[in-house]
Formats: C-alpha cells, structure tokens, sequence
C-alpha cells in the first residue's frame, strides 16, 4: 500500500541555510509544510519513505515508491490514479488495486473487498502522527527529520 500524507512544519523550520527545496519544505496557504509518501506492507508497517516539499503531489513520487518491491497486488487511493502508471505496475506483474477519478470517461474495474484493507496505511500515519516531533516538523534539515522517521520506523516495527 502506498499513499502520502502532509507534515505541518513549525515555523522556526524553515531557514536551513541549504535553501527550502533541498529540506522538503514547500509554500502553501496554510503555512509551510512536508509532505510524507510512505509504502507499507499489509500489517500497515513502513517499507518505504520518501519526504518532499508539502505542494509535491502523490502520484510523483509513486514509481520511487513501488521500485524494487515485490508484491502482487498494490494498493492506493484515487491519488494515484494514472494511466501510465497502472500500465508500469502490469509491466512489473502487479495487480494495482486503485480507484478512477470521478471525472474519468471509462470506469476503472478494481477488487473493492482488497480495497477495504487499504486502511492499514491510514492507521499506520495515525500511530506514526503519535509521534509529536514528527505531527509537527520542528527540525531545520531533512536529514535530521528523515532520522527521526526512521527512529518511529523502527519503534513501530517492534510494536507489532
């Protein structure tokens, strides 16, 4: 299961002096922010991480996220909905399991009782948002930011 979630920087993060689009912060209306794409295995632990700017959408990072997995099936939400990119999941012999968009022409078929289980990733940012220096990024440098994922990573991993 793949899918990303936004990370509200606190507002003493910005300024590292390696400049904003090197640290994963982007501009928005809200303020600065990260964003977090994640893929998790089926019991929603953490595979994969990649953090970017907050106003980096979804579907960019998508074959970073699937690159070197093997899985039969991949799970996300309309997010990723592409046609290239269902096209290189068939090439790799996985099954994307991912709704169309509303606006699409011609329905996409898709296994909606597997879908169900996609809210494994959704718990997982729940129990990872548990983690307050991480709900809020406080850190200047993504290097600092990514080693406090991988220490949550680790300390979810032991949980289960």
């Amino acid at each position: 299961m793949i899918d990303g979630t936004y990370i509200r920087a606190h507002r003493h993060a910005a300024g590292a002096l390696s400049g904003q689009q090197n640290e994963g912060l982007g501009r928005s209306c809200g303020g600065f922010s990260s964003k977090l794409h994640v893929k998790v295995d089926a019991n929603g632990r953490p595979l994969c991480a990649i953090v970017t700017a907050g106003n980096c959408s979804d579907i960019s990072q998508a074959d970073e996220l699937v690159r070197n997995g093997i899985c039969k099936s991949l799970l996300a939400d309309r997010g990723y909905d592409s046609d290239a990119f269902r096209h290189g999941l068939s090439e790799q012999g996985i099954l994307p399991i991912i709704p169309g968009r509303k606006n699409r022409l011609k329905p996409i078929i898709y296994d909606i009782e597997l879908y169900k289980k996609r809210n494994a990733v959704e718990r997982f940012f729940g129990r990872l948002k548990e983690f307050r220096r991480i709900a809020t990024r406080y850190d200047k440098t993504v290097v600092m930011f990514r080693g406090m994922l991988t220490m949550a990573f680790i300390l979810i991993w032991l949980k289960v």
